[in-house]
């Protein structure tokens, strides 16, 4: 029993963390955009999903980290770690380009993340995920609609927008596949129940993005190489340097507290 319950804790602890990292660095992008967004108002809007993110990330590396049982806490999660024990998808490390490239990818993510949320919450055998994840779907919805209305106002806007927005598509659908893979470890969490399969909400991502693409008068390329390796830790350059940044405080300072 003691295996059992060991290996179960290990699927359930990088099952988390997955969900973790890819909130937390896509959190961290989207901070970026703080004091350079196109409109005020979309300054606010920006660092509120990146607030829903960062939330998001703080419940789960705390949850994580009690399953583990190793004395680990969000901050020991999120800011020590190596890139290589990193286990986000690829797409939330893109960097963040211009505004429709910002758009386009958030789009991706949070047409993946609302269902597969909503799926969490129903399913999952873990009470304390599941609570997290009815929370993060309702966050989740609103940058659903949020992204999706502004992939649609450029796409559909003028011949500048609309090509911009053609070319952040181009550029990041490649990265899409990865958020319906199943990692060994997801694996074990989708048969223990603590998951459900990421590609039972495939066919409503889909739908989602072509819906949004009709309107937006956009094109879905088709991808010959896809590009995958982020949960087995396989980062592009563009990753060391954002954690260079997110992770400067906590390694220059170590166990600083406010």
């Amino acid at each position: 029993m003691g295996a059992v319950a060991a290996t179960f804790e290990m699927a359930g602890f990088r099952a988390l963390l997955e969900l973790a990292d890819d909130a937390l660095i896509l959190g961290h992008r989207l901070s970026e955009w703080c004091g350079h967004a196109p409109t005020l108002e979309e300054d606010l809007a920006l660092a509120n999903m990146g607030l829903d993110l960062l939330g998001q990330a703080r419940a789960l590396y705390a949850h994580a980290g009690e399953i583990e049982g190793k004395g680990r806490g969000e901050d020991d999660l999120a800011f020590l770690r190596r890139e290589r024990d990193y286990v986000n998808c690829l797409l939330v490390e893109r960097p963040n380009g211009d505004f429709a490239a910002t758009m386009a990818r958030q789009l991706y993510f949070a047409a993946f993340m609302h269902p597969f949320w909503r799926a969490i919450a129903a399913s999952s055998n873990d009470a304390t995920l599941a609570g997290i994840a009815a929370k993060a779907e309702k966050e989740m919805a609103y940058h659903l609609r949020h992204c999706g209305e502004w992939v649609i106002r450029l796409g559909d806007g003028t011949a500048e927008s609309a090509r911009r927005m053609q070319a952040a598509v181009d550029e990041l659908h490649r990265y899409t596949g990865e958020l319906f893979e199943a990692s060994p470890v997801r694996e074990k969490a989708v048969a223990d129940g603590l998951l459900p399969d990421p590609g039972t909400v495939r066919a409503e991502w889909e739908r989602t993005i072509a819906m949004v693409f009709s309107q937006a008068g956009l094109t879905a390329p088709e991808v010959r190489v896809p590009q995958s390796g982020g949960r087995e830790g396989l980062h592009g350059e563009d990753m060391g340097h954002l954690l260079a940044e997110m992770q400067f405080m906590q390694r220059a300072y170590p166990g600083l507290t406010w």
